[in-house]
């Protein structure tokens, strides 16, 4: 399967500029099909993520638990989101004291917690959230859930766990050659899909997807020696199996303030939904 994914992707990479203007070519042929972007509920996090120190300290933990060391030299994904920390504004101190947390393990007390729940046009949802005190954390999801139209339920098998390990390309003539060296570092580090999106500067980035068990390897894939990229993000995520790709706007208004509300809330991590629209 490998040697015919490599005969099929390399014709696809010389015949056009850019993988984002022929993103049909291989469908039904290969799991490496070019996924169209969209901008969905699943893009509201408008870097919330690092509002608060609490939320700093808990996304390093859960880096260092993805990449299997609370040192940022030994572990990538850890690194990549240092740097998305620094870069979105976090306070020195705040990126010092949880990173002295990940090294010291979790605080006693403290819970990852991971909720099923139904929202509004039966969107399924995952909600993970840390906190010191369950009780409390499942109260205001409850209440949450009340005022904005959604409930606890099984949702579970909606979603599956795979590894994201995003990458940034730099503008240049020779781009489309260098992607092309990308995704083979990547195939040979167990990837499975992967998107493209072209941003500021001609800058291009590239999000590889793989099982969970070989998100390590691949993000040391993409970040080691002589690969021309730089790491943005590695993580585990909650993707949908079967995603919603059409809500009418009235339940894609109320599946988005449910969204935000959840988001808002002190012990909240990631909200994870099957809505793709």
């Amino acid at each position: 399967m490998t040697s015919l994914l490599r005969q099929l992707y390399r014709p696809f990479t010389l015949q056009a500029r850019g993988f984002h203007h022929t993103p049909r070519q291989l469908a039904g042929h290969n799991k490496w099909s070019k996924i169209k972007q969209k901008k969905g509920v699943n893009d509201i996090q408008k870097g919330a993520l690092y509002s608060r120190a609490y939320r700093v300290r808990a996304f390093l933990l859960m880096a260092a638990g993805d990449g299997g060391s609370p040192d940022p030299e030994q572990n990538k994904a850890l690194a990549a989101a240092l740097r998305r920390a620094k870069d979105s504004g976090v306070p020195k101190d705040n990126i010092e004291n949880a990173l002295k947390k990940a090294a010291g393990g979790k605080d006693k007390g403290d819970a990852h917690l991971v909720f099923e729940v139904m929202g509004p046009g039966s969107v399924g949802m995952i909600v993970e959230c840390l906190s010191d005190n369950p009780n409390r954390t499942v109260k205001f999801l409850s209440t949450i859930l009340k005022d904005n139209g959604g409930r606890m339920a099984d949702v579970k098998f909606l979603f599956k766990r795979e590894g994201r390990v995003k990458v940034a390309l730099d503008a240049g003539d020779d781009i489309d050659a260098r992607l092309e060296k990308l995704v083979e570092v990547a195939l040979d580090a167990d990837a499975e899909d992967f998107e493209t999106e072209d941003i500021e500067d001609g800058r291009r980035t590239v999000e590889f997807k793989c099982p969970q068990a070989s998100l390590h390897k691949l993000t040391s894939a993409l970040s080691g020696p002589g690969v021309c990229g730089e790491l943005l993000e590695s993580q585990l995520v909650y993707a949908p199996t079967e995603p919603v790709e059409e809500l009418d706007d009235e339940t894609g208004e109320n599946l988005g303030k449910l969204v935000e509300a959840i988001e808002d809330a002190d012990d909240t991590l990631k909200v994870w939904t099957t809505a793709d629209v």
